[in-house]
């Protein structure tokens, strides 16, 4: 597998974070390397990661940072130091393995095999076959945000908010995470937004023909979850505001 780094944003994470599992997985994939970003936990958190980063520095790295600035602002912060490393793809996974760790190489691989790509976005679409629990409230809730999302974006997008995504490292792609995101939350949807008004009117690859979905075949929604239903509201909120700073016509005649 090439060289491949995964930022994974850390709050109060010292309970339930499989370090067992991080560590079987870098022995099976050892070109895969985890750079934890500690968002200003108040637990124990950062000495289980240093713990991590003592025992085996080839494939875990901490970047702490102090004081908590959030989840968009730690994987901000851990996407650049990405970028800045010899690795070929770049991309985030949540800290409780919602998504199994054994699903990157898949990412890996889509990126591999399909050079025009640029981005790969783990999907939970509830498929025969496929292992998606997730509660209902939670499923209805987040096909009423991905509407919303779409309509935002003028693209059809089946799930903006997994935690699992990829990225071909390159100056342009680097250059969608240089600014802090004005959303606390949503901020995947701001970056699509972000590729969506750098590609306008160029002659570069549009968004719909560099970001791919991949639909995962397992994802558990976990216990501890920092997100709340009743964050909903203020996330579509939010998705107002990524259109008026990004895509709307005083947006664009801003450029």
């Amino acid at each position: 597998m090439p060289e491949t780094v995964l930022v994974v944003p850390c709050f109060n994470e010292a309970r339930r974070l499989a370090v067992e599992q991080f560590e079987g997985f870098v022995k099976v994939h050892p070109d895969l390397r985890f750079l934890f970003v500690n968002d200003g936990s108040t637990d124990n958190t950062l000495a289980v990661l240093r713990g991590l980063e003592e025992r085996d520095a080839a494939h875990f790295s901490v970047l702490d940072q102090q004081p908590n600035q959030g989840k968009a602002e730690a994987v901000r912060r851990g996407m650049l130091v990405a970028f800045e490393t010899d690795a070929r793809y770049a991309g985030f996974w949540d800290a409780d393995l919602a998504t199994p760790l054994e699903a990157a190489p898949e990412f890996v691989d889509l990126l591999e095999s399909r050079p025009h790509l640029e981005m790969v976005f783990g999907s939970r679409v509830k498929l025969l076959g496929r292992s998606i629990e997730r509660s209902a409230l939670r499923h209805y809730l987040g096909r009423v945000f991905a509407t919303a999302a779409s309509l935002t974006l003028g693209l059809a997008i089946y799930d903006t908010q997994c935690g699992a995504k990829l990225f071909r490292v390159s100056p342009e792609i680097a250059a969608l995470f240089q600014e802090p995101f004005i959303t606390r939350w949503i901020f995947d949807v701001e970056i699509i937004a972000r590729l969506i008004r750098a590609r306008r009117g160029s002659e570069q690859p549009q968004p719909e023909d560099v970001i791919y979905e991949l639909p995962l075949r397992a994802w558990h929604d976990m216990a501890g979850s920092k997100v709340r239903a009743s964050d909903f509201p203020k996330a579509i909120f939010e998705t107002l505001r990524i259109h008026r700073k990004y895509l709307s016509r005083r947006a664009r005649s801003d450029r």
